[in-house]
């Protein structure tokens, strides 16, 4: 990362909040694990067609990762970089795919012997509340090592109207994000994004995470 880890987060975790320190979560990186719950920000820097960038943060405005389109790809392509702008992971979706998944690899390689896990949608579930219709979205994430797929390693769910996503382990909760918006925001329709990482999980995978759902939603709302 180039610098010290975030600061502890301020806010009270949920009692199935996942704290084991002796079975960390770890897929990009040891060095994104911290005792304590994370706090970062996830801010769009540019939104266009071709282009869908963000600088993560620690709650002080110190920069920790950036997302950035890879050069000469196409736009289904985002590079996790730290703060230094040394890639880390590559985000890649998968062309006509009926789940809208996303594979994600080592540094800026899609070698199979570099491939670390997989996002797709699970499900899409419409719940009609009076005269208001919710979309709520449900991400399966299978590690590399779980080619059967028959069951995901961490479930993310997230109503679109809603505010926020929960990403579980099993019944436990791994991390948690909530939607804020701006003038600024509003205006390029893109949303900018508060996460807390629980102690012991790899706050890169997180990140990693909340950007496809992200792209996930972006693209079945247009």
């Amino acid at each position: 990362m180039g610098g010290k880890l975030p600061g502890p987060a301020s806010g009270t975790a949920p009692a199935n909040a996942y704290t084991t320190e002796s079975n960390p979560i770890v897929v990009i990186g040891e060095q994104y694990i911290a005792p304590y719950p994370v706090d970062l920000k996830i801010q769009h820097t540019v939104f266009t067609v071709a282009e869908n960038n963000f600088d993560i943060t620690d709650v002080n405005d110190n920069p920790i990762f950036k997302v950035k389109n890879k050069l000469f790809s196409f736009p289904d392509r985002r590079v996790l970089l730290d703060a230094a702008g040394n890639p880390l992971v590559s985000l890649k979706q998968k062309i006509l795919s009926v789940h809208r998944r996303w594979r994600v690899f080592r540094g800026e390689s899609d070698k199979s012997s570099d491939f670390l896990f997989s996002v797709r949608k699970s499900s899409l579930v419409h719940l009609k509340m009076r005269t208001k219709t919710t979309t709520t979205t449900t991400l399966d994430v299978f590690l590399a090592s779980n080619t059967s797929e028959s069951l995901p390693d961490f479930k993310i769910t997230e109503g679109w109207r809603d505010s926020s996503c929960t990403i579980f382990a099993g019944h436990a909760i791994i991390a948690q994000m909530q939607r804020k918006q701006n003038v600024k925001s509003l205006v390029i329709n893109a949303d900018n994004y508060g996460i807390t990482a629980y102690p012991n999980v790899d706050y890169a995978f997180v990140v990693a995470l909340v950007v496809i759902l992200d792209e996930i939603n972006r693209n079945s709302y247009d």
